[in-house]
């Protein structure tokens, strides 16, 4: 429960939103004050009374009821205490009741939500760079699911350009049948770098030709091209079914090629396109930004006509209420661009279109370039981090049944969670040892913390209970479950799953210190160890939920 917003909202503060109040309630520091205190200075001058006489004033109208059991003023704040019983009784019995789906809600009722997340290349494999997008796209289309919204996973395929006509001449140069059967897609990827180092000005017009063919339709062309398309989609599958990720659409920029017609036609008919220097632009300058190419000098589309033409269509067919476009931050630009060119067109659902960008990931080792070869691939990185879990699991519990599957969950999902935990926007060094550290900001931390849960609940199963006044510890936790329906939300608003990881590590470690400062099954009564044993149940709920919905699996024991 959001209960600054709840206090709020029973607040009648001459001159102050809702939102002003919620904003200026914070958690003091003694808490045996209260858990949530208002200090009423700043609306001394709009109220002409001084902050001592607001405060109680305040207090002596606040209703209490079953979530604030009393509000009390001191020294021009306004304290709250909320009920623990009630907040108890509550909470537990919601998690129970709703299980899994706790935390979810019926808020997209009705409503779609596009996601155009991962994008990947075709011939050219997984690197580690393509991990933020595909991660943070797929939390994201579990959250809103979660919400109850209709949503549209599309995997926007680089499925078009000169590169591909590259690919075709350094495979009739270079490319023997056997070596691509069994290399497969990094096979392709060996001619494709090879070819940007070798080719020669001929092989390079050769290129451009075997483009053109596959624009045409040329069959051999054609089907080397759709070879290729293949090879690449059979080996990312692979890869998403390990991140959990999935898509309901994989309309690439080729979809798009004979879409293009109308909305260029569009964009002439509103007197929106100018010539500059030989090309078709729409002009963006007295809008700070430089010129929107829609077509080259020699007539030629951009991927930006494409994601125009590709905008358009999915507003046709999805109707979306909002579109979001899960890029790294260095495409900031070019989709200010676009959604600027779309609002200029006098389409209404500009507004709606949203870019979610992201920071880069690279390892400690540096950066990387797919032309000249030096790239980390993302498989390297997940089987390097299952073997090393299941190292530490070996060591830290030989006798583990299942300790490959479970060194799958975790070690897939260390790496998923070092792309989520930090805010979407920031640059990200992965590091193998942080990412499977069981007592750090981890997803380890957190499935360990969730086997733990398992644990103890395998040893007794806990009956009914009475009235149980929470401790510190379990008040605590039970502030923490309660919170999740609202960090759900908020992840949502904010495009920000980083919210639940960081939600999941905090409830983690709550739960722990209760874990080590609390008897559960040596409470001091039956009522005690019941309510305890509830509370544990409620935890490994609600982090099982929290996990799930950014796509990490739980093992049972660790």
């Amino acid at each position: 429960m959001d209960y600054k917003a709840y206090i709020a909202q029973r607040l009648p503060v001459e001159g102050a939103s809702r939102e002003e109040i919620a904003e200026s309630i914070a958690v003091p520091p003694d808490t045996t004050l209260g858990d949530y205190a208002l200090p009423c200075f700043k609306f001394a001058k709009i109220m002409r009374k001084s902050p001592a006489l607001i405060a109680q004033e305040l207090a002596a109208s606040y209703p209490a009821d079953g979530v604030i059991s009393e509000a009390t003023a001191l020294n021009g704040y306004l304290n709250f205490k909320v009920n623990r019983r009630g907040l108890a009784e509550e909470t537990l019995a919601r998690i129970k009741r709703e299980g899994g789906k706790y935390g979810s809600s019926a808020l997209g009722a009705g409503k779609t939500v596009c996601i155009d997340y991962s994008s990947v290349n075709i011939a050219k494999p997984f690197h580690i760079g393509h991990l933020s997008t595909t991660v943070l796209g797929g939390a994201l289309y579990r959250i809103y699911g979660f919400l109850g919204y209709r949503v549209v996973g599309i995997n926007h395929l680089g499925d078009y350009g000169t590169q591909f006509g590259k690919l075709i001449s350094a495979y009739k140069h270079w490319g023997k049948e056997e070596e691509v059967a069994q290399g497969g897609i990094h096979a392709i990827n060996d001619l494709y770098v090879r070819f940007n180092n070798e080719a020669t000005e001929e092989m390079e017009e050769e290129a451009r030709e075997y483009f053109r063919l596959i624009e045409c339709g040329d069959k051999e062309a054609v089907a080397l091209f759709e070879r290729f398309k293949q090879l690449t989609l059979d080996y990312v599958q692979k890869i998403y079914e390990k991140l959990h990720v999935t898509f309901d659409s994989y309309a690439g920029e080729s979809f798009y090629i004979d879409k293009m017609g109308p909305v260029i036609d569009e964009l002439k008919e509103k007197g929106l396109l100018t010539e500059s220097r030989g090309a078709q632009v729409v002009d963006l300058e007295p809008y700070g930004m430089t010129p929107f190419i829609v077509l080259r000098s020699d007539g030629a589309s951009l991927y930006g006509t494409r994601d125009l033409a590709a905008a358009f269509y999915r507003k046709k067919v999805y109707d979306f209420d909002k579109c979001l476009y899960v890029v790294a931050y260095q495409q900031n630009l070019h989709f200010k661009q676009l959604f600027k060119v779309i609002e200029l067109m006098g389409e209404p659902w500009a507004k709606d279109l949203v870019h979610v960008a992201y920071g880069m990931v690279s390892l400690e080792d540096g950066a990387m370039s797919t032309r000249q070869g030096k790239v980390v691939w993302l498989e390297d990185v997940l089987s390097r981090c299952v073997e090393k879990a299941l190292s530490i699991i070996t060591e830290k519990n030989p006798d583990l049944e299942n300790k490959e599957e479970v060194a799958e969950k975790v070690g897939v999902g260390a790496v998923m969670f070092g792309a989520l935990y930090n805010s979407k926007i920031k640059d990200i060094v992965f590091s193998y040892d942080k990412a499977l550290n069981f007592d750090g900001e981890t997803s380890v931390y957190v499935q360990y913390t969730c086997a733990r849960a398992a644990s103890v609940l395998a040893k007794a199963e806990g009956g009914e209970y009475g009235a149980v006044e929470p401790c510190p510890q379990e008040f605590e936790l039970l502030k923490a479950l309660a919170d999740f329906p609202d960090t759900v939300k908020a992840a949502a608003e904010k495009y920000e799953p980083s919210l639940i990881a960081r939600y999941a590590v905090d409830t983690a470690q709550k739960f722990n210190k209760f874990y080590f400062d609390c008897k559960i099954l040596q409470a001091e009564s039956e009522d005690g160890k019941n309510f305890r044993l509830a509370l544990t149940r409620a935890t490994l709920t609600v982090l099982r939920n929290a996990l799930t919905l950014l796509g990490i699996g739980i093992p049972e024991k660790m």
